[in-house]
This record gives structure tokens, C-alpha cells and sequence, in this order.
């Protein structure tokens, strides 16, 4: 038994360094326990420190440093009780949220420096993509680097940095690990003797921690991702964070002060229904036209103080005479900029235009060459503005396909051409997010006049080459539209399939994002799927899918049919029948909000024997769903869009029958 132990000690000695010497009982360097970084450098007592502030932002507390202050580090003898070999095997667990970091430049997560000669022995830092671990190594320092680490975002992130032997590994938000291979392992010789860790900064002011950090762990001995993952909050997963960060402050009686200086990180922002993301968590909005006072709880605005908006009629408000029939609209607002709406017009010669809203009114800003456009999408990755068309022709009927990524350039004050992509009589254009990385999705519909039955493409973004690259192929039947959504942790997409050849009646998939990539989740029976539309009332989750048409060969089709709203089932984990709505070969829903109020809004195009047709609006009612209130009489109607100004709230559709699109001003009391 004797060798079989000693082979133990010696395992135990290389995973976290032992003293020197062998003639004293085994000790590891440090206590095999999580070590609290930030509890070390925060002072008890309630005491302030200078440079550092305990700063609220997006439900989460975090410290934001002012300066390398001597403060903001420790000896590396109050870790290492025993001896001064840094551990061999570790992890580290951080939680920070970052908004910008310059081009090219560096932040210091931490680091160990030797006092005397002032040399980096360890340490973790990040720039806007990367993220870097460096050591120092028996040839010198070495650097660890996982690149397409998309930090810098203004959100909230746990990272997992672990180190076993020859491998490295990253996990972020509870995510998939990123894996590095190393050609030797971690160096066991790596002493600590006479130096300090420092938070945030190497000892100076270049590298300096500009974001906010709630948690810094050293996990000796083992991986942390197992102690925290999985997580109902992965951004936010805990292994050890000091309790002044844990939970907000409580009301200080009449004579005390905060804990720390203590601050929100509150905006309040005036006019236009800005974006509530989980970014723009904790932030205030004040409605300048409804004098109401908002607070985004990361879904939705939450009144604070309003007075009761209700919808009370629709007035015909402008016309907007379109270069040809049009198959889309998308309305967006760039900062600094204002309104936009982009329309997808048919004819090639002029092309689409993208009108500005100026004065109450939209006005014609920019044309675009377009090839039977069929659909706009507006997305941005990092601070650039893109907007993607969907083109169904090439120049003419000889030429490829090829749908056009613009770009927005703050000089010109215009969208450029700046990506094409081969598309196959292209529907709709997705763009998404997922873990920091940008995603576009394509519903390819048909290639040539007959096959309906191919691949659709979804690319994504590689921050080198900075175009959109091919990343996953999914058959599709005809596909119409894409609809990408997140419960909790999950992320979902979903197709709307149309035809196969031979019928509407084909199966619409919702795919979820696992291991990299989209996989089968639920098949959901269809008829000439044209939207879906998702959408959430309180905690529950709904899918809307527009269905266009009945139709098998030799047998006329039907276009007055039920289209269906499902609900997310928390018994079952699937979507299940809430309510069928009898539509007109529906091909869009979309869903608003007006005050306390939820609405639906179906485009009807086309009942059998006429375009000219009401719309409906369809107003929430609890348990009886949605109910009709009002009916729009309009003409082939393919889209409608929602949306807001200084001056109130609006509704607009396109028609694909006739060069005109309209819109209607929503009258409250």
C-alpha cells in the first residue's frame, strides 16, 4: 500500500502545490475551498473605500473601480497559508458585465504580481472579442487565448475558466465549453512568494477594469462549472459573492447612510417607446405624449405612473403611394437618427424605398435596387446597422439569386451594399443573437418553378472576416418565414412551411439551439403557413402562425380556414391548441400593446374571390382569448407593423396588390 500512497501524495502535490520538504504531513498550498477575490478587498464595517462604488444595473449588483487603487489588491499569503506554489490544477470564476471597451485595448480582470520586479505572473484579461489568460511559464510568459468571446455587450456574464492538465476550457453564461489544447500543462512551479493579486488592474492605470464586477473566484483543486450549472440565471450564477451584492440595500433609518457609495445606473429617457431588452433592464422612460413614467423590467415597460390607455378607434391617417405593389414592410429607428420603414417593393425598376418619418409623416429617404423584394430586416452587430432584403428574382430571369446585406454608413447617412448571399426565391430574413454571437436566417422558398423542397440557410457572423458565413442548412417545404424566440435559457426557431409539391398541408417545425446548432423540437400541422408571430402575456408564452390556404391537387383550395394560436404548456413542454381564429388566406399577425392592453392584428389578403377585405384587430380577454373590435377594410394586405412617435401610435400595412400602403393613427382615451 505504501507505493500506492505515496503515488497519491504525489498526484495531490502536482494538483495544488505542497510545502517544500517532505519530512512534514502533506499540506496543500491553500485551502481547497472558493476563494472570494472581491470579499477581500471590500471593507467591513460599512466602511467607504476610494475608487470603488457598488453600482446597481440590470437587477445586479456589481463594483466599479475608479483607479488602481493599493486598496484593491492583497498579499497572495493570505490565500496561499502554507506555501507559495500556485495550484496546478484551478478554476476561476468571474461575473462582470462590460459596455465598451476601446479598439485594440485591453482590461485586466486581475492579476498576481511580484512586488519587487513588478512582473506579471498571472492573470486574466479580455479585449472586445477575446479573452486571454497569461502565465508565467519556464520559457517566460505565456498567453491562452479564446477568441470570439463576445463580452463586450452590455450585458451581464459568469465565466468558467478552468485548467486539467493539457486542457483549457471556457464555459460562459452555463453554455457549451470552448476547449483549448495545450502543448505542456500548467507550469507546477509557478511561485507566489512576495507578490499580490491585484483586482481589476496590473498595478497601473493602462488595463483598467472600465465595467462592473460582481464576482471573482479561485477555485483550487477543481472545475467550478459543475457547481453552478446548470442555473435559472446563468448570467448571474453564483459561487461565491460578497454579501454587500448579494441583495439590494435596505431603506436607511433617518440618521444612516448607505453601505459602500451606492448608486443606480438609471437613465430616463423622453418621447419615442424605446427598446426594453434585458440592457435596458432597471432604466426609466417617461411618455411624453401618454405623461406616463415607465420602468423596463427586461421584457416589457412596466407603468410606474400612468393614466389608463385604451384603445378607442383607428383613423385612415396617411397613404403612402409605393414605387409597386409591396410584400413587407419593416419599420426601424436608428439612434441619433429617427424612424425609418423600409418597403419591400415588387418591381425592379425603380426598386424599394426607405421612407424617414419627418414631421408626423413619412417621407421618401433613399432607394435601393431590389429584385421582386419580398421582405426587410433590420439588425445590428456590435454598433453596426445592417438592413438585409430578400430578393426572390436575380436581375433577370437568367441571372443567380442573390439577396443583399446593406450596411449603414453615420458618414454618408445612407444604406451600402456591403454582402450578397445566393438565396432561392428568398421569403424572409431572420437576424438573431445567441450567447454574443449574430445569427441570420433565410426562408428559402422554391428553386426554380417547382422545387419547393430544399435547404434554408442559416449563417453566421465571423468577427475576422466580418461577413456572414454559412453555419447550418435545414430542409424546409416552401418556407415563408422564420420566428427566432428564448424561454429562459433556451432558444428557439421556428418556420412557417408552406407548400411541398403537392399540398399545403405540411408540418411547420420549431427547432431549439442545442450543441451548437438547431434541432427538432415540435412539429405543429399547417396549411400554407405564411407568419408566426410570438409573443408573451404576463408568464405565459404564445405562438400565433398566420395559415394562407387549403389546397391539394384536383382539388379546389380553400382559403377561409382557421388560423391558430398555441400556448406554451408547462406540463407538457409543448405548444398545445389555445384558439383557432377563422381567417382569409392570412399571411401575418402582429402583435401590440397599448397601456394594460394586448392586441392582435391578422393581415386577411384574399377570400376566394376578392382582395378587398377587412383586416381585423383582436383584443386580449383573459380566458376568452381574443376577441374581434375592429375591422379595417383593406386591399390584398400582406404585413402590418406597429409602431410609435412623439405624436402617438400607429399601425401600417402593405398591399401586394396595388401600389399603395396606409396608415392608421390609433385614437386613445
Amino acid at each position: 500500500m505504501e507505493p500506492l500512497w505515496t503515488s497519491v501524495l504525489l498526484f495531490l502535490g502536482l494538483l495544488t502545490g505542497t510545502c517544500e520538504g517532505q519530512a512534514r504531513p502533506w499540506r496543500p498550498c491553500t485551502d481547497l475551498l472558493p476563494l472570494d477575490f472581491l470579499s477581500r478587498v471590500l471593507p467591513g464595517g460599512g466602511k467607504a473605500l476610494s475608487g470603488l462604488r457598488v453600482v446597481q444595473d440590470q437587477g445586479a449588483k456589481g463594483l466599479q473601480l475608479a483607479g488602481p487603487h493599493e486598496a484593491l489588491s492583497f498579499p497572495s499569503s493570505q490565500i496561499f497559508i502554507n506555501c507559495h506554489l500556485f495550484p496546478t490544477e484551478f478554476s476561476i470564476v468571474v461575473t462582470l458585465k462590460v459596455s465598451h471597451v476601446a479598439p485594440k485595448k485591453n482590461e485586466y480582470i486581475f492579476t498576481l504580481v511580484e512586488e519587487k520586479s513588478d512582473r506579471l505572473l498571472l492573470g486574466l484579461r479580455y479585449s472586445r472579442d477575446r479573452l486571454h489568460f497569461l502565465f508565467l511559464g519556464p520559457a517566460g510568459r505565456e498567453k491562452l487565448t479564446f477568441r470570439a468571446v463576445q463580452l463586450v455587450d452590455n450585458q451581464w456574464h459568469t465565466l468558467v475558466l478552468s485548467i486539467t492538465g493539457h486542457y483549457v476550457t471556457l464555459t460562459m453564461d452555463c453554455g457549451i465549453p470552448l476547449e483549448l489544447l495545450q502543448e505542456r500543462p500548467f507550469p507546477p512551479t509557478v511561485s507566489t512568494e512576495g507578490s499580490r493579486f491585484y483586482i481589476g488592474n496590473r498595478r497601473r492605470w493602462k488595463g483598467l477594469f472600465s465595467g462592473l464586477m460582481r464576482q471573482l473566484v479561485l477555485l483550487p483543486g477543481s472545475d467550478a462549472t459543475s457547481r453552478i450549472c446548470p442555473s435559472s440565471n446563468p448570467n448571474l450564477a453564483i459561487l461565491s459573492v460578497p454579501s454587500a451584492l448579494l441583495h439590494l440595500p435596505a431603506q436607511p433609518s433617518e440618521h444612516e447612510v448607505l453601505k459602500f457609495p451606492y448608486e443606480a445606473s438609471v437613465r430616463v429617457t423622453l418621447g419615442t417607446l424605446p427598446s426594453c431588452t434585458k440592457s435596458e433592464r432597471g432604466q426609466l422612460w417617461f411618455d411624453t405624449l401618454k405623461r406616463g413614467l415607465f420602468i423596463c423590467d427586461g421584457v416589457a415597460w412596466v407603468p410606474l405612473l400612468e393614466g389608463r390607455q385604451r384603445l378607442d378607434y383607428v383613423e385612415d391617417y396617411q397613404d403612402l403611394y409605393t414605387n409597386s405593389k409591396t410584400f413587407d414592410i419593416e419599420v426601424f429607428q436608428i439612434p441619433s437618427e429617427g424612424l425609418f420603414a423600409a418597403m419591400a417593393d415588387w418591381e425592379s425598376n425603380p426598386g424599394s424605398v426607405i421612407y424617414k418619418w419627418i414631421d408626423g409623416k413619412f417621407e421618401p429617404y433613399q432607394n435601393i435596387s431590389t429584385f421582386q423584394a419580398q421582405a426587410w430586416k433590420y439588425f445590428t452587430v456590435g454598433n453596426k446597422m445592417f438592413l438585409a432584403v430578400a430578393n426572390s428574382r436575380g436581375k433577370d430571369q437568367e441571372a443567380q439569386e442573390l439577396s443583399v446585406i446593406y450596411k449603414w454608413s453615420p458618414r454618408k447617412k445612407k444604406f451600402l451594399p456591403y454582402q450578397t448571399l445566393e438565396t432561392h426565391s428568398a421569403r424572409d430574413w431572420e437576424a438573431f443573437t445567441i450567447q454574443g454571437e449574430a445569427f441570420l436566417a433565410v426562408a428559402n422558398h422554391r428553386q426554380g418553378e417547382r422545387n419547393h423542397n430544399i435547404n434554408s440557410v442559416i449563417y453566421k457572423w465571423n468577427p475576422g472576416s466580418k461577413v456572414f458565413e454559412v453555419n447550418q442548412t435545414i430542409q424546409t417545404s416552401g418556407a415563408y418565414d422564420w420566428e427566432f424566440f428564448t424561454i429562459g435559457p433556451y432558444h428557439f426557431l421556428v418556420v412557417a412551411n408552406t407548400f411541398n409539391g403537392i399540398s399545403t398541408h405540411v408540418d411547420s417545425i420549431i427547432y431549439i439551439w442545442l450543441e451548437g446548432m438547431f434541432k427538432p423540437f415540435q412539429a405543429i400541422s399547417t396549411f400554407g403557413a405564411t407568419d408566426w408571430e410570438m409573443f408573451q402575456i404576463g408568464n405565459r408564452v404564445f405562438l400565433a402562425v398566420a395559415n394562407g390556404q387549403k389546397f391539394y391537387e384536383n382539388v379546389p383550395s380553400l382559403y377561409a380556414i382557421n388560423s391558430t394560436i398555441y400556448e406554451l404548456s408547462t406540463t407538457t413542454k409543448t405548444f398545445l391548441k389555445f384558439q383557432d381564429i377563422v381567417t382569409y388566406s392570412a399571411v401575418d399577425w402582429e402583435f401590440f400593446t397599448m397601456g394594460d392592453e394586448k392586441f392582435l392584428v391578422v393581415a386577411n389578403s384574399f377570400d376566394g374571390t376578392s382582395h378587398s377585405l377587412n383586416s381585423v384587430i383582436y383584443r386580449w380577454q383573459g380566458y376568452e382569448g381574443f376577441v374581434p373590435i375592429h375591422r379595417l377594410p383593406t386591399t390584398g394586405c400582406i404585413d402590418w407593423e406597429f409602431f410609435t412617435s412623439t405624436e402617438g401610435s400607429y399601425l401600417m400595412y402593405s398591399s401586394a396588390t396595388q401600389p399603395l400602403s396606409k396608415v392608421f393613427r390609433l385614437k386613445t382615451y
